[in-house]
């Protein structure tokens, strides 16, 4: 239990940092990821916890802003809990976060959460917030202490209400593959280095079709999978949902995201390439973003 004094202090010496403006992309009618790990704690164990839930902004009241959260999961150690029914709140526009609903166990049995998040910094599309609460399952009650990412898939942009193009097209950049190395690769512009796709953030509708464009000068594929965090070796499982075999230099190829959920693409040959798409029913309209995609984040 030393262990879980030790992270509590932290967390709470931490908490110099919550007084920080909140962030700044929190509005109605947008999506987010919230992805993180940690402990949850019982008197006789500590089990590693891993949360990655895709949810949506809705109404705003006052500085408060509610949030349904569509798709996700929570681990304990191996036992994964899939979301059931999630709702959360943002409260004091971004500072913290309060979820509480229930998830559901792989024989189907409903388990509880209640989560209060303290916001410790952030950048202009991403922040970083503290959470503690409790996963309370048929056999027992665990005290969670997670860190955790809120990142932001952009404003959403009106579309024209009659044009009935919802596709888009994402370019692979040329020197994606070599960008493992130290240098700058000769004819790749120094703003696109560390970034391998023109667009790596995506919320969208079901049955959107991307289309993927490599203008690298190497072969690459793209596939979906789970994310095994903390895990540099295999930091991806695949899944089966996404996988399009080649895409041979100047070539494409279409990808059509037939359901709900939040999906995490890589290149299995340069793990380092990612894209996460989060499919949501109610976001209306495409919206797209970009980070430092960068190799080992």
């Amino acid at each position: 239990m030393k262990v879980t004094i030790f992270l509590l202090s932290l967390l709470f010496v931490s908490s110099g940092y919550f007084i920080n403006e909140s962030f700044a992309e929190i509005s109605e009618n947008q999506a987010f990821l919230l992805e993180g790990s940690g402990f949850a704690v019982t008197k006789e164990s500590i089990k590693i916890s891993e949360i990655d839930f895709g949810l949506s902004s809705q109404q705003q009241r006052g500085s408060t802003i509610d949030f349904l959260i569509e798709d996700g999961f929570i681990t304990l150690d191996n036992e994964e809990f899939i979301v059931s029914k999630l709702e959360g709140k943002f409260l004091r526009e971004g500072r913290y976060i309060r979820i509480n609903g229930n998830i559901e166990s792989s024989n189907g049995l409903d388990t509880t959460i209640s989560f209060f998040g303290r916001l410790v910094e952030e950048s202009k599309d991403a922040a970083v917030y503290g959470f503690t609460g409790k996963i309370t399952t048929t056999d027992d009650t665990y005290k969670i202490i997670f860190t955790t990412k809120l990142s932001t898939l952009s404003i959403i942009t009106p579309t024209s209400s009659d044009s009935e193009e919802s596709d888009m097209i994402i370019h692979i950049l040329k020197g994606a593959a070599a960008q493992d190395a130290n240098d700058i690769i000769p004819g790749v512009d120094a703003a696109n280095f560390l970034r391998f796709f023109s667009v790596d953030r995506i919320s969208i509708h079901p049955d959107t079709t991307i289309t993927i464009v490599n203008d690298d000068v190497a072969n690459h594929s793209i596939i979906s999978g789970k994310e095994n965090y903390g895990s540099r070796d295999e930091p991806f499982t695949p899944d089966g949902r996404i996988s399009t075999g080649d895409i041979m230099p100047g070539e494409s190829t279409t990808i059509t995201f037939d359901s709900l959920g939040i999906y995490k693409l890589y290149d299995p040959d340069y793990n380092y390439m990612r894209i996460e798409v989060a499919s949501f029913s109610n976001v209306d309209n495409l919206i797209v973003g970009t980070t430092n995609n960068q190799q080992g984040n």
